[in-house]
């Protein structure tokens, strides 16, 4: 196998998959992995390198398969085992690699392993989950908290003691300082390497241990947002989580992780960071080639979007990574959609869709984009009654939920539940997205999905945006502007952020990069003009940019 080939992950574009709301194959109102088959030739058309599947493992669905109850199979609401195995094959033939969730930090209570854990205090499992007993006045062990809120901490009647839930109660956190614990959850992820998969998302990756003296966590006197569940209408912001996850031993476990994967030549890690110094943890967790390939934190999943907290975040994970490895993504199944997010004055515009994408795909790293991205989905506007995240029914009505970004995908206009399922669907599908459907872009050549399309294609069989440097150059209230370099080749990448027609002076000499697939500016060599959301590229010719 080519250096190449064992590492396509080094800047390649990851498309994930939320399977309930992609394609619903039997008419149940549920999407599932026959569905993804039956829509591979659609991801494949999209020029991505792979697929990243959210859970589809046995789960009783409190948290929507992030309750794992069997590692080692497919609810049956996803379909089988042997579905799988022709997803798996047919990505292949097209080109694609498959990377399947792990939510490795908890399990279901309904998962066998805590059933038997939670019946004693000396059965063989009795250390795999973190247990506690009560302080002496009957109260909790200490003063964490759940992102989902109250406390992490829920008695057991027939152990008399607590458990620890980072997140919901029916979620126990295994116990990772059990060795027992650490390999199964590796058997269980080579289980899925020997059936072909090409590596893992990890869900909430800096969760694994805990502080073995379960010491609380102080308080937080800067509250601010970027953190998983980090909300000012939240109390989990209110502490500095130095206690409850990121401790130091979960470098020991991700090195075996690594040491696993280098069995299975070509396989990866993407994992999902979420703690009070996301961008320091993401570089200590991909630095020294034996942990993590790559990881992503939420600093680009909230609110803020100026260009001077984009150059912030960049070069805030330059500065730590070394030769550590980051993948940028700007919406998922956890966040308000970019599109609505990130609108200005809460107008969603389809000429700022293009422009987020191109600035997504210009970073240095690799990219993961989220179903419904590349047709410039919006939030779906939910009524109080139609949710079902029970995120969003706890903190409800300052905080909605993440059901609002999980509404299935529309394939056509005019057909019930817009293509998605012949019956009544599992969320329901936004009105405003019908207009939007693949079936009514398909047919427009200048769509957002004929626009992804063509950008993602081109970016593929450019070197210098795949493994070149990034040095940020400007930014002000509208511009960021910064340079790739690869070798003696070197691009001005220009993204006007507001919906105002902005000029920029060429501080070198350059010649305009053409064929850029959406790219709208005027380069010349008086400057650039960059129309409204507007971005371009231009190659410096005989000289390196000034800070």
């Amino acid at each position: 196998m080519t250096e190449h080939l064992q590492n396509w992950w080094r800047g390649g574009v990851i498309y994930q998959v939320y399977p309930r709301s992609f394609f619903d194959s039997n008419g149940d109102g549920v999407g599932d992995l026959a569905g993804v088959l039956h829509k591979l030739d659609y991801i494949a058309s999209l020029k991505v390198d792979a697929i990243w599947l959210s859970p589809f493992f046995t789960s009783p669905m409190k948290d929507f398969g992030y309750d794992v109850a069997d590692y080692r199979d497919v609810d049956p609401l996803f379909g089988t085992l042997d579905d799988f195995d022709r997803l798996i094959a047919a990505a292949h033939e097209r080109g694609l690699k498959i990377l399947i969730d792990q939510v490795l930090n908890h399990s279901s209570d309904q998962h066998a392993w805590f059933k038997e854990s939670r019946s004693s205090r000396d059965n063989p499992k009795a250390d795999w989950y973190v247990w506690a007993d009560a302080k002496p006045d009957g109260t909790v062990p200490n003063n964490w908290l759940s992102v989902f809120g109250g406390s992490a901490w829920t008695w057991d009647s027939r152990r008399k003691q607590y458990y620890l839930h980072n997140f919901l109660s029916s979620q126990p956190d295994l116990n990772f300082h059990c060795e027992a614990v650490q390999q199964q959850v590796l058997d269980d992820m080579e289980f899925w390497l020997q059936r072909g998969v090409d590596g893992f998302r990890l869900d909430a990756a800096n969760f694994y241990f805990h502080d073995k003296q379960l010491r609380d966590n102080p308080p937080n006197t800067q509250v601010r947002e970027g953190s998983i569940g980090v909300r000012v209408d939240n109390p989990y912001a209110y502490q500095c989580h130095v206690y409850d996850k990121t401790q130091p031993e979960n470098i020991g476990f991700l090195r075996r992780l690594r040491a696993l994967l280098e069995r299975y030549p070509g396989s990866a890690t993407v994992a999902e960071i979420g703690c009070d110094d996301s961008l320091k943890t993401m570089a200590a967790y991909t630095s020294g080639g034996d942990t993590l390939h790559m990881a992503y934190s939420f600093d680009l999943l909230t609110e803020q979007c100026s260009p001077a907290y984009i150059r912030h975040t960049v070069e805030s994970i330059e500065r730590e990574l070394a030769d550590g490895w980051s993948c940028w993504s700007m919406g998922n199944h956890d966040v308000v959609r970019v599109m609505s997010r990130w609108a200005l004055d809460g107008r969603p515009d389809p000429a700022r869709g293009r422009m987020l994408m191109a600035l997504l795909l210009s970073l240095r790293g690799s990219v993961c984009l989220y179903q419904g991205e590349e047709l410039g989905l919006t939030e779906a506007e939910l009524r109080y009654e139609d949710l079902v995240d029970p995120y969003g029914i706890n903190f409800w009505p300052e905080f909605k939920g993440r059901d609002g970004c999980r509404t299935p995908m529309p394939w056509v206009s005019e057909a019930t539940h817009a293509g998605f399922t012949g019956s009544q669907p599992w969320l329901p599908v936004d009105d405003s997205h019908r207009s939007l459907s693949v079936a009514a872009q398909e047919v427009d050549p200048d769509s957002m999905l004929n626009t992804y399309r063509r950008f993602i294609d081109w970016r593929g069989r450019q070197p210098l945006l795949i493994e070149g440097d990034i040095r940020m150059l400007y930014d002000d209230e509208a511009l960021l502007v910064f340079e790739r370099r690869l070798g003696d080749q070197a691009w001005l990448c220009m993204f006007n952020m507001s919906s105002a027609e902005r000029r920029y002076s060429l501080p070198v000499t350059v010649e305009p990069l053409v064929g850029v697939p959406g790219s709208l500016a005027e380069i010349s060599a008086e400057g650039v003009r960059l129309p409204a959301h507007g971005f371009g590229y231009a190659r410096i010719v005989g000289q390196a940019c000034g800070s």
